[in-house]
């Protein structure tokens, strides 16, 4: 199994846990004020490796959402 097969996979647990509720999951104001704030540092070079991994782990769960939201509008539509 893949990366990308396992998060597909967790996604679509997830999804099918509640679509309506996954739907309504947004990052709190000081969450995305973070996200901004490193990718700006990862721009401007001046980026330190502990903060590069926050943002990777960050960008990860991104996607995990993402691919949660996806699967639960799917369903819902269904």
């Amino acid at each position: 199994m893949t990366v990308s097969q396992a998060f597909g996979d967790v996604a679509d647990i997830l999804a099918r846990m509640n679509p309506s509720k996954i739907l309504e999951l947004h990052a709190p104001v000081e969450l995305s004020e973070r996200v901004e704030e490193l990718v700006h540092k990862k721009k401007d070079g001046i980026i330190t490796e502990d903060e590069t991994s926050e943002l990777e782990r960050y960008l990860a769960l991104d996607l995990l959402i993402g691919l949660a939201k996806a699967r639960a509008r799917h369903l819902l539509a269904a």
